[in-house]
């Protein structure tokens, strides 16, 4: 295993978080064998030669971060795919926040099944007082980042920002009980606020609908069989594995890992409605819809998903890519970017720290976008 150290040398500005990282999955774990893959088909709408002008420069322009790893998928099949020197297509690499989206899929799953319901009051323990007003906060709040728990996502410093906290510091050990211990900053559903802690209530939500157990290993178990049963077998993702804290809590947020191809994987299933890759209906299209619906108030977000509206607050590319396109979004510039009226899926991976190099690398994604027709 060779340790990626150029990654964690840009995150120096918090010294003391930079093995926790490490720990929590920042190390890739880089392919043995052969020169990565770099192979281009293109097809009757792009051609090769155009794919490879617009995706050369997001792995070869510093402007843009670094690159590790792109998939295009258009009409069902990859038509483009480059990896970094020590990546390919057997690398599994950390998602970040794109695992929101993974989460919100088997919330979606567990609402069909009758398990939760979406305007029903989210049964946490640490809410259950009489006259508590955060037992007024809903499934749906928690999904459109309305909740208004006080949870800092980013504090200057960075160290004392909740999101790290919770993942890395005084509350990893258990996750849902430090989102969970939050006051309320705003009334539930009066204000948008992007918060990793609404994940992993949600996660731990689910980890206590499928038992009654608060044992952890018990808590991981059932948790793990019905992502395999109910996502990952279905919906052929092989390498998708979810990471678990102390307390057997799926950290839904943040650290799940797959290769490029199940991330783009993943994309088409949220592309084609819910139907996996043999066309069978794995998750219900109008859950699909609600999580591309745009919520009360953002309209460039929906349910644990980014949406390329040119008004709200936009993770995306709104105004140089189709008002359509959706996508998940991670720290340091994770994508998986999905264009139904262009039948295209594409996702970027790499490590983009700044907001200047994200920025780039959207603008290079915006380019490669552009080249189907709308």
């Amino acid at each position: 295993m060779k340790l990626e150290r150029k990654s964690v040398k840009r995150l120096g500005a918090v010294g003391g978080i930079l093995a926790m990282l490490a720990v929590a999955g920042l190390w890739s774990v880089r392919a043995a064998g052969p020169e990565p893959v770099y192979h281009v088909t293109g097809d009757s709408d792009v051609d090769a030669a155009a794919l490879r002008a617009a995706i050369d420069p997001l792995f070869e322009d510093d402007a843009s971060g670094e690159t590790r790893a792109l998939v295009v998928m258009h009409d069902g099949q990859i038509v483009a795919e480059r990896y970094a020197p020590g990546f390919g297509p057997k690398t599994k690499l950390l998602s970040w926040s794109t695992a929101k989206s993974v989460t919100a899929v088997l919330i979606g799953l567990m609402v069909s099944d009758g398990r939760l319901a979406l305007d029903s009051p989210v049964p946490v323990a640490a809410w259950g007082q009489p006259g508590d007003p955060r037992g007024r906060i809903t499934l749906r709040q928690l999904l459109a980042m309305t909740s208004g728990l006080d949870h800092a996502e980013d504090a200057e410093p960075l160290a004392e920002a909740d999101t790290v906290r919770m993942l890395f510091t005084d509350g990893a050990q258990d996750m849902g009980a430090f989102a969970e211990a939050k006051p309320l900053a705003h009334a539930p559903g009066a204000v948008f606020s992007y918060s990793t802690g609404s994940t992993i209530i949600l996660a731990d939500l689910m980890a206590r609908m499928l038992t009654n157990s608060t044992d952890p290993d018990a808590r991981r178990r059932a948790m793990q069989m019905f992502i395999d049963g109910r996502l990952k077998i279905p919906a052929r993702l092989n390498s998708l594995t979810v990471e678990y804290d102390a307390a057997g809590t799926m950290i839904g947020g943040s650290f799940l890992h797959m290769t490029a191809r199940d991330y783009a994987r993943f994309g088409e299933l949220l592309r084609n409605h819910g139907r996996g890759v043999a066309g069978h209906q794995i998750v219900p299209e109008k859950w699909i819809d609600y999580m591309r619906a745009p919520s009360p108030r953002n309209a460039a977000y929906g349910a644990h998903l980014w949406l390329n509206r040119e008004s709200g607050e936009s993770a995306l590319m709104p105004g140089r890519a189709p008002a359509s396109l959706f996508g998940c979004v991670g720290h340091d510039g994770q994508y998986i970017l999905v264009s139904p009226a262009q039948r295209l899926t594409v996702v970027r991976l790499g490590m983009s720290t700044t907001k200047d190099e994200r920025d780039a690398a959207k603008d290079g994604l915006a380019k490669l976008i552009g080249l189907y027709s709308r």
